[in-house]
C-alpha cells in the first residue's frame, strides 16, 4: 500500500522542510538575540512539513487524499495553536531568554555565538522535528488500510488537543491573577489531576497523528513511524518536560506537597 520510492521522498521532504524552518529560526534568533524563539516555531514547522508531504503527495499522485488533508488539519489546528501561544508568551517585554537554553548554551547567545547555537539547539530540534513527522510523512503518500484507526487516532488527537489547550488556558489564568491573593500552586481544573496537563496533551496528540498517518497504513508502516510518539512522550516526561522543570519547581515547599498528592503525567484522581 505503500511506494518505498515515494515515502522516501515524503520523509526526505520532510527533512528539507524541518531544515528551512530551523534556519528561518536561526536567522530570527541571531537579530534578536536570544534562541527562545525556537520555541514558538517548534509548532508551526511540523505545520509547514504536513503542507510540504502533502504538496508532494499531490504531485505524486499518491497517498489517500481525504487521509491526507486530515493529517494536514489536525497536525495544522496544533501547530498553529500552539506557535501562537508559545509567541504570545514569549514576545512579552520583559520576557529575555529561556533559562533552560541558558544551560545548554553555556552563556546568552551573544557571548557563545551562533555557531554553538546551531549545534546545540537548531540542529537538535531539526533533527528531532524531522524524527517525529515520520507518520506525517508517511502517511501522506501511503494508501489506508483500515479508515477505524484514522477515526480512533481523532479521538486520541482530540484528547490531547483538549489537554492541551485548557491546561494552557488554566495556567494563564493563574499567572493573571495578583500573586499576594493567588494560591500557591495551581491546583484546579485539569491541574487537579495531573501536574502537566499541557504535557499529557501534547502526548496524546502525536500518538493520535501516529495512529492516523502511521498505524493506518499497515502494521508495516505502523511499527516503522513508532518511534515518533515513544519520542514525543519520553522527551515530554524524561528530558526537556516535566523532569526539566521539576528541577526547579520541587524547590518550593507548596509544589512538593502538590506533587505528594498528583500525578505527575496521566491524569488520575488526587491522592
Amino acid at each position: 500500500m505503500s511506494d518505498p520510492v515515494q515515502v522516501a521522498l515524503s520523509i526526505g521532504t520532510a527533512v528539507l522542510a524541518a531544515a528551512a524552518v530551523m534556519t528561518v529560526t536561526a536567522l530570527v534568533a541571531r537579530r534578536q538575540g536570544r534562541v527562545v524563539v525556537v520555541d514558538a516555531a517548534w509548532g508551526l514547522g511540523f505545520v509547514v512539513i504536513a503542507a510540504a508531504c502533502a504538496l508532494l503527495a499531490t504531485a505524486l499522485g499518491a497517498g489517500e487524499g481525504p487521509r491526507t488533508v486530515f493529517l494536514v488539519v489536525i497536525v495544522g489546528v496544533w501547530g498553529l495553536r500552539l506557535g501562537w501561544h508559545i509567541h504570545r508568551r514569549s514576545s512579552a517585554p520583559d520576557h529575555g531568554e529561556d533559562p533552560r537554553y541558558l544551560a545548554v548554551l553555556g552563556g546568552p547567545l551573544s557571548e557563545v555565538g551562533m555557531g554553538v547555537a546551531v549545534r546545540k539547539v537548531f540542529g537538535v530540534q531539526g533533527a528531532v522535528m524531522s524524527l517525529i513527522a515520520l507518520p506525517v510523512a508517511v502517511g501522506a503518500v501511503s494508501g489506508v488500510w483500515c479508515w477505524p484507526l484514522v477515526v480512533a487516532g481523532g479521538v486520541v488527537w482530540l484528547v490531547g488537543l483538549a489537554f492541551e489547550s485548557v491546561g494552557d488556558a488554566q495556567l494563564a489564568a493563574y499567572k493573571a491573577l495578583p500573586k499576594e491573593t493567588r494560591p500557591a500552586v495551581l491546583d484546579s481544573g485539569l491541574w487537579r489531576y495531573t501536574r502537566h496537563p499541557n504535557y499529557f496533551g501534547d502526548a496524546c496528540v502525536w500518538w493520535g497523528v501516529w495512529l492516523v498517518g502511521g498505524l493506518a497504513s499497515g502494521w508495516v508502516a505502523g511499527l516503522a513511524t513508532l518511534i515518533a510518539p515513544i519520542a514525543v512522550t519520553w522527551f515530554l516526561v524524561s528530558v526537556t518536560g516535566v523532569k526539566l522543570l521539576e528541577r526547579t519547581m520541587m524547590q518550593r515547599p507548596a509544589y512538593v506537597e502538590y506533587a505528594s498528592r498528583t500525578s505527575s503525567f496521566f491524569p488520575l484522581p488526587p491522592r
